[in-house]
């Protein structure tokens, strides 16, 4: 399985960008957390999902979409065909919440490839449907 999951902003202001899109876009805060060293904001805006990231962008415009987000069932299968295939891709990093690599998409755009682990990630995210690999079931968050 995979779903297209988010797209990740850098935002020189989080809580400027975070009242941005929740004023004109109903955006509700899903998470507000520290993940690999920043400020990362996890918003739903629908059924569409977006994360920003805690660090300006380095150009203004194009600049500022930091990865698209590609939910997985299976990380490490993903990243063995990917490779296979030709496709630059990290190593694996392992996290308590989650496992992710990054990967070099079409015209450079980078994807962030992760696999949630059901058990670990925050009930929150969980209960409000965020992962599509992830259901809200007893010892889940």
């Amino acid at each position: 399985m995979l779903s297209l999951h988010h797209t990740h902003l850098f935002a020189a202001d989080v809580d400027r960008s975070i009242a941005f899109w929740r004023d004109h876009f109903g955006a509700v805060v899903a998470l507000d957390t520290e993940f690999a060293g920043a400020r990362n904001v996890f918003l739903r805006i629908g059924e569409g999902r977006l994360h920003l990231y805690d660090q300006a962008p380095k150009h203004a415009g194009a600049g500022t979409v930091h990865h698209l987000g590609i939910e997985t069932d299976d990380l490490d299968a993903l990243v063995g065909r990917l490779e296979a295939a030709g496709v630059s891709v990290t190593d694996v990093r392992r996290h308590a919440e989650a496992d992710y690599a990054m990967a070099q998409g079409p015209d450079g755009i980078l994807l962030e490839l992760f696999q949630p682990h059901a058990g670990r990630v925050s009930r929150a995210l969980v209960e409000a449907g965020y992962f599509a690999t992830v259901r809200n079931e007893p010892g889940a968050g």
